[in-house]
């Protein structure tokens, strides 16, 4: 089994705190998925003022939208490529994910992002950690955590993963696709912001006015946006629709729009449900988002897109 290093519980306390300054961040996701996601990738490239976006990379999914988890990493690595361009960022790397999930415990999947992700992890500080700010399945986190440990202390995950602490399951989406990733993340003692969807991300409502109120003619990011959305649904009659992966973003540039407090890091069961274990280390609860202040932040930025 792979030796993790220890972090006191002082140091993770101090790590687990808001930065409360700009910070760099690389941004995982399975950009195809959703619609949520290219939300997502936007905002944290027009949240120049809080985070600096270093690197974006391709997730693995596997539902109707794709074939398998390769196909699904390579959908999402397409789409963060058209998403760069329309935002005239093509100064950002983007990089190939995993190409499926880890098969076990202990075993990585080898890939270009989470290569990349240990080299900018390493030449990274404890003083100065890397942001890793995920938003699908946690493969290639997982996979350059147990590729080369070190990077434990010199990074802090913010994930989108699981439902709120009181959900009945946290059969997930995210979480689910790679159990062996996802119970690696919470245990291997990474310095982690959990994000829950249920309960938590799922505040982020939105509609097709208020978007066309919003977006719409809000230049080329703000009119796509709105497209995207606009095209989710046949029918937007007394709909809404939440735009979850906004919520890791949010923390970041509005953390008094995001409530938290540390909690013991949970353990996941076979059925998918939260377990309690007052032994573990601590980790970073979200269990609020105020969907009023994060929406503003978002529409605030999008209509300076020219």
């Amino acid at each position: 089994m792979t030796t993790f290093p220890q972090i006191t519980d002082d140091e993770r306390i101090r790590r687990l705190q808001h930065p409360g300054r700009p910070v760099r961040i690389v941004l995982d996701t399975d950009t195809f998925n959703e619609i949520d996601d290219q939300f997502a990738v936007i905002y944290a490239m027009k949240s120049g003022t809080s985070v600096t976006v270093e690197a974006l990379y391709a997730a693995p999914f596997y539902n109707e939208l794709s074939e398998s988890p390769l196909d699904g990493m390579e959908k999402s690595y397409q789409e963060i490529l058209k998403i760069r361009q329309l935002a005239q960022r093509e100064d950002i790397p983007v990089h190939r994910g995993s190409a499926s999930y880890l098969p076990g415990a202990d075993v990585p999947v080898d890939s270009d992002a989470a290569r990349d992700l240990v080299q900018r992890a390493l030449a990274s500080s404890p003083d100065d950690p890397l942001y890793v700010v995920a938003i699908g399945a946690i493969t290639n986190v997982a996979s350059a955590i147990l590729l080369e440990p070190e990077i434990i202390n010199r990074i802090v995950v913010v994930w989108l993963g699981g439902h709120s602490l009181h959900w009945p399951d946290t059969r997930e989406f995210n979480l689910a696709q790679d159990l062996h990733g996802s119970r690696l993340l919470l245990g291997c003692g990474v310095p982690l912001v959990l994000v829950p969807c249920m309960g938590t991300a799922s505040h982020l409502l939105t509609t097709l006015s208020e978007l066309e109120t919003h977006m719409k003619h809000k230049g080329v990011v703000g009119q796509y946006l709105y497209d995207t959305y606009r095209n989710c649904s046949p029918d937007h009659y007394a709909y809404s629709r939440v735009i979850w992966d906004i919520s890791v973003i949010a923390w970041l540039a509005v953390p008094e729009a995001c409530p938290s407090i540390l909690v013991p890091s949970p353990r996941i069961s076979e059925d998918f449900r939260w377990v309690n274990d007052p032994t573990r280390h601590q980790i970073r609860y979200i269990y609020h988002v105020n969907r009023d202040a994060v929406f503003r932040d978002l529409f605030n930025k999008i209509a300076e897109v020219k």
